[in-house]
């Protein structure tokens, strides 16, 4: 591959890292604001919202965290089919596998921008006492959405110019 591509590859390989590291913090301020709910309900305190709030870090974890996990063969494959191939067939599966996961992605991706377009335009609040703006967090998730579509284009990219599938050996279901 030429210098311009590595670079890229190396680059996006770091980018992913960040939205793990990302996704882990939100993972730590969902676990903050379930203690605090604990803690306000024992005082006898309300604190608005702190359920909302506890969702929205854990939806914004769960996105963050998907192009990661994508990327270091954490996602659980079915491998039964591609085992029992070898050479062009199986190399062809693999691509098929990534075309078809690239779709996926990407329309997901898509419909969460859409979505999070829609609840800005309407200013659509959330029904909680706190009446959160939802483009707010839903912007968190169609980012992470959108890297995650980013990951598997990029392995798709790199598997059809490298002839080699570009992915960790995940943990696997045989």
């Amino acid at each position: 591959m030429p210098s311009f591509f590595c670079a890229l590859d190396r680059g996006l390989n770091r980018f992913y890292v960040v939205c793990g590291v990302i996704a882990a913090c939100f993972l730590v301020l969902l676990a903050i604001l379930i203690l605090l709910s604990i803690f306000s309900r024992l005082l006898g305190i309300y604190v608005p919202g702190l359920n909302a709030y506890s969702g929205y870090a854990m939806a914004a974890s769960s996105y963050f965290a998907l192009a990661y996990t994508f990327r270091e063969g954490g996602h659980i494959r079915v491998v039964m089919l591609r085992n029992a191939m070898s050479g062009r067939p199986r190399f062809a599966l693999e691509v098929w596998c990534l075309a078809i996961a690239s779709f996926f992605a990407c329309y997901m991706a898509w419909f969460l921008f859409r979505m999070t377009w829609f609840s800005y335009e309407f200013e659509e609040k959330s029904e909680g006492a706190d009446a959160t703006l939802l483009w707010i967090p839903q912007s968190l998730m169609a980012f992470g959405a959108t890297v995650m579509a980013l990951t598997v284009v990029h392995a798709l990219v790199k598997t059809l110019v490298t002839g080699t599938p570009d992915l960790t050996e995940s943990a696997q279901v045989d």
